[in-house]
């Protein structure tokens, strides 16, 4: 993935002007009235230690949104508020699994998940999704993956890279293979607010209330565009939760109050602005996958959420990297080759749909023009 950046930069440096889907950075500024609630906090001396678990009316805020979202009401020492949800990740890895477990990873799949397992000292076990299932988690993979050593298993829908939303047959399924076998669940739902289906939102955790086995990740970068914020909230057992909010404490002691001041704004506060940034997301999502699909050597389906498509270019003939370092020097369009999101991600990139409708279609033809000199050269 850094490979990919420093090239983009090198190439920017020397005054070569590109289109960028390669970051998942939302090009929307933070709505006035959460950052107005932040920018108040400080005002009015929001600014001293607060609990390492988080600040009490966020987290009880966090309480009546799962509630809403997802039908329980966790206990207040259920909630940990984080610097950002990637830290999560890393916390939850730490706290339950030791040097040499494994841990069962969705693959391709987000790459923080890899590089939180390497660094705890444990193995990252993959799940390969399958293009044939359309990249769905399924339970009898997830079951043959299973070793004496596992302990962990993550999950992610809304998923990134592929867009793929698990459906909740599938989800109760893979739920009762880590209740057969005992495994914890981390469900990643960063991006449950962006769901374009019309299938209702459902979390594991709605089947054990995060008292058991399932640990849920969320954060406010995306849906809320406040990614420089870093604000994140993790559901789960009260016994993980306070060795998380340990780890939490030793690291950064606490989330600033100001920053947690916003994040009730965000959940509490007007969300007209948030349900037009995610139709927005969804009408970029759906267009710049069907004009991809319409482009030779690639099929591309719409994604059922998040912020990203996840076209498989097997058909032009090039690799993931191939492809990528085509896009970027004969196109002019920044991507991701799908192997950085593990190994099961090769003959795919990934577009993040955070660009306008304008430079979508521009960056679609600026392709499009690129591989049919490509083909041309190549009957020469």
């Amino acid at each position: 993935m850094f490979k990919v950046l420093d090239e983009v930069q090198k190439l920017e440096r020397a005054g070569r002007k590109l289109l960028h889907f390669e970051l998942g950075e939302p090009d929307f500024s933070t709505p006035e009235n959460i950052s107005r609630a932040g920018c108040d906090a400080i005002v009015n001396g929001m600014t001293h230690y607060t609990s390492s678990h988080g600040l009490f009316e966020f987290r009880q805020t966090a309480r009546e949104a799962t509630a809403y979202s997802r039908h329980f009401t966790p206990d207040i020492e259920q909630i940990l508020v984080t610097p950002g949800a990637n830290s999560i990740i890393y916390y939850c890895v730490k706290c339950i699994v030791d040097p040499g477990d494994d841990v069962l990873v969705p693959n391709p799949g987000f790459s923080s998940y890899f590089s939180a397992i390497s660094a705890c000292g444990a193995n990252a076990v993959s799940v390969k999704l399958r293009p044939e299932k359309n990249l769905v988690m399924l339970p009898e993979d997830v079951e043959a993956a299973i070793t004496p050593r596992t302990k962990l298993l993550i999950i992610n829908t809304p998923g990134n890279p592929t867009g793929t939303v698990i459906p909740e047959k599938i989800l109760r399924e893979i739920y009762a293979v880590a209740e057969k076998h005992d495994i914890y669940v981390l469900s990643d739902e960063i991006y449950a607010r962006l769901i374009f289906t019309r299938d209702r939102f459902f979390s594991p955790s709605m089947l054990d209330h995060c008292r058991e086995r399932v640990i849920v990740a969320n954060g406010f970068s995306k849906a809320f565009a406040m990614t420089g914020w870093r604000l994140g909230v993790a559901i789960g057992p009260e016994h993980v939760i306070e060795k998380m909010a340990l780890l939490n404490e030793t690291i950064v002691s606490c989330v600033p109050t100001f920053i947690q001041c916003a994040g009730i704004e965000a959940i509490k506060g007007d969300q007209k602005q948030i349900r037009a940034m995610c139709a927005e997301y969804q009408r970029r999502a759906f267009l710049l996958a069907d004009e991809l699909d319409k482009l030779p050597g690639i099929s591309c389906r719409r994604p059922d959420g998040a912020i990203y498509v996840f076209p498989d270019i097997r058909g032009t003939g090039m690799s993931s990297e191939e492809f990528t370092s085509f896009a970027l020097q004969e196109a002019g369009v920044a991507v991701l080759p799908g192997t950085s999101f593990g190994k099961y991600g090769a003959g795919f990139v990934r577009f993040s749909c955070v660009n306008n409708v304008e430079s979508i279609l521009q960056a679609v033809s600026n392709i499009k023009a690129a591989l049919k000199k490509r083909s041309n050269n190549e009957s020469c």
